[in-house]
């Protein structure tokens, strides 16, 4: 019978209440009595100096309080990089300035030129139309593998070409990589692309910046999946505000993706404007603001290929990526196609020998970083498609190539530096092909065929890494922040908890998830613990919320705060009950003497806690209030098994998904409920890459798709019915080192689901005699005709 309270319980999400109601506190809600708005001129071309900026006819128009261009920031620090690479000459990346106002130069279309700061939206925007203008269009530089070219125009003056860094990894491997794909049986080779994403969460980014004259405090609220860290940019790299006089508050936060973890120029300007015209700032993006200034994802040109001996076993990988910085370095952009991705390489695969060269380029469009998944989905399209054209080559079952070439005994160290803890590889796929009902496949395909339209399969395996750890670690590799997470436990006299966090939640539902935990290791009621997340000056130095980190890093930190708290409480207790401290059990929220009937309530011994007239005060001082930080000794590695079936019209290659299926073990799961929707919602978002979405430059650098007329988001009906849509996470295998046994979730449905639909779209086509190997994404109705016709 299901559990109806605690861990593997799924009651409702307690937040959603606010949030159907109209409850929510966003930061678009907060308005500060006299502030003043902020509209930003940005660029109309993709490269181009700047050769003066005339400001004289607006300064005086209707409503301006100021006009600030980037000659306003000379001397004040660029939005600064989180992770810097070492290439594969030990040299350390390139890394150029990234002003929040272009200096000199603007090099993608959105570039922020001037920040007009007006009582009024309407009279910012009517005074950017009265600047003048004067910039020298320069050619744009689009292509990543042109902009590599010699000769090509440089995107930073300052820099000898347009490499960020040449990576390779594993360096030490490669001589063996190449000699086996050499020496193969056989070789598949496959080129693909990973097309550029941008995340569109629902709700736009948004800054408020405000100033105390009185205390020289300043505060910054914003959209962000991460305050602590956006405190620690922009206050000492940005602006030179220490972090005891700089509060970021990340209120209510309406979907993130990534593309909030990082510090934008809006964020610090807003923060420096707020000080410089002694009035509150408030900027709210536009959607087709969105388009050009938020960070994108993805977009990776690679070529793979697989090695295998006579009996198909997996001798080697070697891959090649060319990976889209964009203008300028994003806040943890270079660690996304090097660390996040050429780690995740060997998949679910004994495969011994890896290799990946990563060449990261700098082009004129808009800063790329991570996108849900980060660096994962990339690596586990690679793999997983080619393994699926390796299986077509040879005439096996694509199943069983995966079958036989496993990782069946944990730990398992690959030969890509990370060491896999546990899974069970076989279950997932044994659960995914019962769901999918692979036998009964053929009948399906042969009714798809008796209406004229073709029908295909496609199954995928993929592993993660979440939880991104151990700092030390991540420090040598880069790494410009900790990776820990902190949880402080505040018992009040009563015996009700607030849990102050630095874990963000933007949708993943923590205020409903944390208290499960809690309330299991007191034995109390959910209802009696509050979660406050989101404030700088009210939760202790956290890293915030990304990577699938939340609970397997930031709960294991509420856990250990909790275990200080029942220890500090089985002292109380043991003086309440005149017992020794040894003997002391908590049960269902009572205190108790092993082996006898004497109890005391929790609540009792909370109030004792801070009405201490039963205790020794020298021995135990008062109150009930404890902090922890957990550092991870490892990644989590959640892994999982998909099934896609689709249809494909012939006369004008549409796609129809008809089933997905997905079996994933996520460890031990706390709310069933909450896993299944973000494995749902991240399918969905691995189904609009695979079809429909993609972010389009022309030669020019001009954004092609600046607006959802263009850019093709997935839509109910390009989904399949629910009844269809089948989330399994019984085959688990919990994580053997966090207390919770927890692996991440929150991106596993867009890391997988991709390569499956296009592994069923070549399935579908195959069985029609077409012979169409792959298909670059998104597999578009006319891309998909394109190909069955040659």
């Amino acid at each position: 019978m299901p559990k109806d309270h605690g861990i593997g319980a799924s009651p409702k999400r307690r937040e959603d209440i606010r949030f159907l109601t109209g409850a929510g506190n966003y930061t678009d809600d907060i308005n500060i009595h006299g502030q003043a708005y902020v509209y930003f001129l940005r660029s109309d071309v993709a490269h181009g100096t700047i050769n003066n900026i005339d400001t004289s006819a607006a300064d005086g128009m209707p409503g301006v309080v100021r006009i600030f261009t980037g000659a306003d920031f000379e001397g004040i620090g660029g939005l600064p990089c989180g992770w810097c690479v070492t290439d594969k000459h030990g040299q350390p990346m390139k890394e150029p300035a990234h002003p929040v106002l272009a200096q000199g130069k603007v090099r993608h279309v959105g570039d922020p030129i001037a920040a007009i700061v007006a009582d009024s939206l309407e009279e910012a925007r009517n005074a950017a139309e009265a600047i003048d203008l004067d910039i020298t269009e320069l050619p744009a530089v689009v292509d990543m593998k042109a902009a590599l070219a010699e000769g090509a125009p440089k995107v930073h003056d300052d820099l000898a070409d347009n490499l960020c860094y040449d990576w390779g990894f594993v360096e030490e491997n490669k001589a063996a990589v190449d000699q086996a794909i050499a020496d193969a049986a056989h070789v598949t080779t496959l080129e693909l692309v990973n097309n550029r994403l941008v995340a569109n969460p629902m709700e736009p980014r948004v800054a408020v910046g405000d100033y105390s004259r009185g205390t020289g405090d300043s505060t910054l609220y914003t959209t962000s999946q991460n305050p602590h860290v956006i405190r620690l940019l922009m206050g000492a790299f940005v602006l030179g505000i220490p972090e005891h006089k700089l509060r970021v508050v990340a209120p209510d936060v309406g979907g993130g993706f990534g593309t909030k973890i990082f510090h934008y120029a809006e964020e610090a300007f807003c923060t420096f404007a707020a000080k410089a015209c002694n009035r509150p700032v408030k900027w709210t993006s536009s959607r087709s603001e969105a388009f050009m200034s938020d960070a994108h994802g993805r977009d990776h040109v690679t070529k793979i290929e697989l090695a295998l001996d006579e009996n198909n076993n997996f001798t080697a990988l070697r891959c090649e990526t060319y990976a889209n910085m964009g203008a300028y370095l994003s806040t943890f952009a270079p660690s996304v196609p090097t660390w996040l991705h050429g780690t995740l390489l060997a998949g679910n695969y004994k495969t011994p020998l890896v290799y990946t060269n990563v060449k990261a380029v700098f082009t004129t469009t808009v800063p790329v970083d991570a996108y849900r998944g980060a660096g994962r989905p990339e690596a586990t399209f690679q793999v997983e498609r080619v393994i699926d054209k390796a299986a077509r080559e040879l005439g096996v079952d694509p199943v069983e190539l995966r079958r036989q070439n496993f990782i069946t005994e944990f730990p398992y160290q690959t030969p890509v530096a990370v060491e896999y803890d546990t899974g069970d590889y076989h279950a997932t796929m044994d659960k995914m092909l019962e769901l999918i009902d692979r036998e009964g496949f053929e009948a399906r395909r042969k009714e798809s065929e008796s209406r004229g339209k073709l029908r295909g399969l496609g199954i995928n395996c993929f592993i993660e890494a979440c939880g991104i750890a151990p700092s030390n670690l991540v420090g040598q590799l880069g790494a410009r922040a900790g990776l820990y997470e902190s949880a402080t436990v505040r018992v009040n006299a009563t015996g009700g908890l607030v849990v102050m966090t630095g874990s963000h939640s933007h949708g993943q539902g923590h205020e409903t998830a944390f208290p499960q935990v809690i309330a299991e290791m007191i034995g109390i009621d959910e209802s009696m613990i509050e979660i406050v997340h989101g404030d700088t000056n009210n939760a202790p130095m956290g890293m915030g919320t990304y990577g699938s980190r939340s609970l397997a890093v930031g709960g294991s930190a509420m856990v250990r705060a909790t275990e200080k708290i029942i220890n500090k409480a089985k002292k109380i207790a043991s003086h309440l009950l005149e017992a020794s401290e040894a003997d002391i059990e908590l049960k269902d929220g009572s205190f108790s003497v092993a082996g006898t009937d004497k109890s005391v309530a929790w609540g009792d011994v909370t109030l004792a806690a801070y009405v201490p007239h039963n205790y020794p005060l020298e021995d135990l001082e008062p109150g009930l209030e404890e902090t922890a930080f957990y550092d991870p000794s490892n990644f989590t590695y959640p892994a999982g098994a998909y099934g896609c079936e689709v249809e494909v019209d012939p006369d004008t290659g549409e796609v129809s998904i008809l089933k997905f299926v997905s079996a994933d073990d996520f460890g031990n799961v706390v709310n069933p409920m909450i896993v299944e929707g973000q494995v749902q919602g991240g399918i969905a978002q691995g189904i609009g890459q695979a079809l429909l979405e993609n972010c389009s430059y022309d030669e020019n650098g001009q954004l092609l798709s600046a607006s959802y007329m263009d850019y093709a988001m997935p839509r109910a009906d390009n989904l399949p019915h629910m009844a269809s849509y089948v989330v399994d996470h019984s085959c688990q295998t919990p994580c053997t080192h966090n207390p919770l046994g927890v692996k991440g979730c929150g991106e596993a449905g867009a890391i997988g689901s991709p390569p499956t639909v296009i592994n069923a779209i070549i399935d579908a086509l195959q069985s029609g005699g077409h012979k169409v190997d792959h298909i670059d994404m998104p597999a578009t109705p006319s891309r998909v005709w394109a190909a069955m016709h040659g």
